[in-house]
């Protein structure tokens, strides 16, 4: 990728970036078929106490497939990544969103994210921020108004990069942990 200039060139390097992660992923929702593979890199990417259940992912995937968006390796065909959440009327988190998919309201203000996961073999080169990045612009186009989520307090500069706002505190002990709630206002 080319690093020069300013204002236009800036502009270049970002559809560069946009046209080289285009090709090597394939970004859309999850099919069922790939949910032990989702199941697979969520038990990679989280302690086991932090995981979700295999029977979580597969209630979550049957209930809400369009709330996760995949990242596919063009060239291997792997999962790369994925994030995924629920839609709903409630603004604060609350561990209930992890466990019960009944929670889901198809047409929701807000969307309690409920993880972003990458391959450690895709880490450190902008996938996450590209998941984010379209999960947050999809979401706005389906009139969602807010993306939530809660993480642990050394990923709170991580999601400040990103764009989103430390809420403080959140009211979640999911794993047993003291978490963060932020938000991305859409």
């Amino acid at each position: 990728m080319r690093r020069e200039g300013k204002t236009g060139d800036g502009m270049l390097q970002k559809t560069e970036r946009k046209s080289n992660i285009d090709e090597r992923y394939e970004f859309r929702a999850i099919r069922p078929e790939e949910t032990e593979e989702a199941g697979d890199l969520e038990e990679i990417c989280f302690p086991p106490h932090e995981a979700c259940s295999r029977q979580m992912m597969r209630e979550r995937i049957c209930a809400a497939p369009e709330m996760f968006l995949v990242a596919i390796d063009r060239e291997s065909g792997r999962m790369a990544g994925f994030l995924s959440g629920l839609s709903t009327d409630e603004n604060a988190f609350r561990d209930a969103f992890f466990s019960d998919p009944s929670l889901y309201d198809p047409h929701g203000k807000n969307v309690m994210l409920l993880g972003l996961n990458v391959h450690p073999e895709y880490r450190l080169q902008g996938l996450g921020r590209e998941l984010i990045r379209r999960y947050a612009r999809r979401s706005l186009q389906n009139g969602r108004e807010r993306l939530i989520l809660t993480c642990l307090d050394e990923k709170v500069a991580m999601y400040s990069k990103m764009g989103f706002r430390d809420l403080g505190e959140s009211a979640s002990s999911w794993g047993g942990e003291k978490w963060h709630e932020m938000e991305l206002r859409l």
